[in-house]
């Protein structure tokens, strides 16, 4: 047996994982990645007293399954790198590259990807980054970053042009060494685990929290009550409409269409302003908790709700008509920032970055969680793959989900009054969680000791994946054209750096 097959928020025993020779394993998943329904999810390396058990986890969006499988390797080693046949792969090797320093032959570069406080060679640093280059008199190099002028996060963007038109860009990340996935491991309460999945990217506090409680009652072997299924998916979506409309808002700031930056902008406000009124915090921390709730939605939050959107929706649908029917507005955004389909799945994208290019890949279909298959999601797609496509993505999604809230709000689930505390963990079992967060792909895999203790914690935010494609996107643009293309990807420092 090659690997073992499981569901989206199953636990299994981690020693059923199989252990392939790596010749093996590389085979094995390689061809996997062939198949257009799979895709890699994780594949990342855990310390084992001088040996490192790689763990490669791909899904088939078409059965629901998660293929795991794994390797032992020793260290110092000396490997074939998985990218040279499939490139999605390239990402995840350069991070086992630099925890472990294993080196994988005839990878495209092998560069550092978050300078870890952990990582195996200690001498690279961000002052010796090896920025590709190309020696020419008629080209100039502009260097963007390390400070990002709208959201203070670190990042640094360096761009060879010819005259204004991009050639190339790299983007360099690995500023901040927040060290979370350690965190996971050195925290022993249970209130501390959801704060920091709360902080792992601070617009996507619901999308990361409710895949670290899934995955929590999953490695407690714990059924989650209707009650707070219902939760968590009313607050994804909520919070996919928030941060969607805040973007329409960003994208109008960048191309100088001062209306729709501040209707959208505007209209924003009281939708993540709900989640004051519902759990005390805007940004919904301290609402999504595993095996309960402090803050049960009740029916008068539900009338509060619906008002908030019978006053959003009609502005909403004016603004976005506004906006889509400004000549202006559309010059900036068609034919600017274009991913092919092709390349979106040579590089493995995820989430509305995939979907913009008709790549269906979305884990509320696909690995569904929580309440989505009662709401009978259908993936929404675009075939253009520029920054167009993604506004549109942004207008239609909002519309989704605000039928999907009412949908929601129509049956509200009655709190469960005699929840009883989680157990402890259950020992030795390895655990994944999907969600599929307004961003995209949302994945957190835990491994517990002897004890039921997490022994390993791994997050890969959807950034992960797609900080690539904004950079191929910009090639042969303008450079003035990088602002909008940046924000209608609108990825994350802070779920990169982790």
């Amino acid at each position: 047996m090659k690997s073992i097959s499981i569901k989206n928020n199953q636990q299994i025993s981690f020693d059923s994982i199989p252990v392939l020779e790596y010749d093996q394993f590389l085979d094995y998943n390689t061809s996997l990645l062939h198949i257009e329904d799979n895709h890699c999810v994780n594949y990342y390396g855990i310390p084992q007293q001088g040996n490192v058990q790689l763990i490669c986890c791909i899904a088939n969006d078409k059965n629901g399954l998660i293929n795991i499988s794994s390797a032992v390797v020793t260290l110092p080693a000396i490997l074939e790198s998985f990218s040279q046949y499939h490139f999605a792969f390239e990402k995840f090797e350069r991070e086992i590259h630099e925890n472990f320093g294993i080196h994988f032959i005839n990878h495209p570069w092998l560069k550092p990807v978050r300078y870890p406080v952990n990582q195996s060679d200690k001498n690279n640093t961000i002052s010796n980054y090896p920025f590709f280059k190309i020696e020419s008199e008629e080209l100039h190099e502009v260097g963007v970053g390390p400070i990002h002028a709208g959201i203070i996060e670190p990042g640094h963007f360096r761009f060879i042009c010819n005259g204004e038109q991009i050639l190339h860009l790299e983007i360099q990340l690995g500023y901040q060494h927040r060290g979370i996935e350690n965190l996971f491991l050195q925290k022993k309460k249970l209130i501390e685990l959801h704060t920091l999945a709360e902080n792992i990217s601070g617009d996507a506090v619901v999308g990361h929290t409710t895949a670290f409680v899934n995955l929590w009652e999953t490695l407690c072997n714990q059924e989650t009550g209707a009650d707070l299924h219902f939760a968590r998916t009313l607050a994804l979506e909520i919070e996919r409409v928030a941060i969607h409309t805040g973007d329409l808002s960003g994208m109008c700031t960048d191309v100088g269409y001062q209306l729709g930056s501040a209707v959208f902008g505007r209209l924003r406000t009281p939708v993540i302003n709900f989640f004051q009124q519902w759990c005390g915090n805007r940004m919904a921390k301290s609402l999504i908790r595993a095996g309960k709730t402090n803050f049960p939605f009740t029916a008068d939050l539900g009338v509060t709700l619906i008002n908030v959107l019978d006053k959003f929706e009609p502005d909403f649908d004016d603004m976005c008509n506004e906006t889509f029917g400004s000549p202006t507005v559309m010059g900036r955004f068609e034919k600017t920032g274009l991913v092919s389909n092709e390349i979106g799945k040579s590089i493995g994208l995820v989430g509305m970055a995939a979907r913009m290019t008709n790549l269906n890949r979305d884990i509320r279909t696909s690995h569904s969680y929580n309440l989505y298959e009662t709401l009978a999601h259908q993936p929404i797609l675009k075939h253009h793959g520029d920054v167009y496509s993604r506004a549109q993505i942004r207008r239609e999604e909002v519309k989704q989900s605000l039928a999907y809230i009412r949908q929601l709000i129509a049956s509200i689930p009655s709190e469960n009054l005699s929840r009883k505390s989680l157990p402890q963990p259950s020992a030795n079992v390895f655990a994944l969680s999907l969600v599929e967060g307004w961003r995209g792909e949302i994945c957190h895999c835990a491994v517990t000791n002897d004890t039921g203790d997490l022994l390993h914690y791994k997050i890969k935010d959807p950034s992960f994946h797609n900080w690539l494609a904004l950079a191929l996107a910009v090639r042969n643009n303008e450079i003035s054209d990088f602002p909008i293309s940046n924000k209608s990807f609108d990825l994350s420092y802070s779920g990169h750096d982790l």
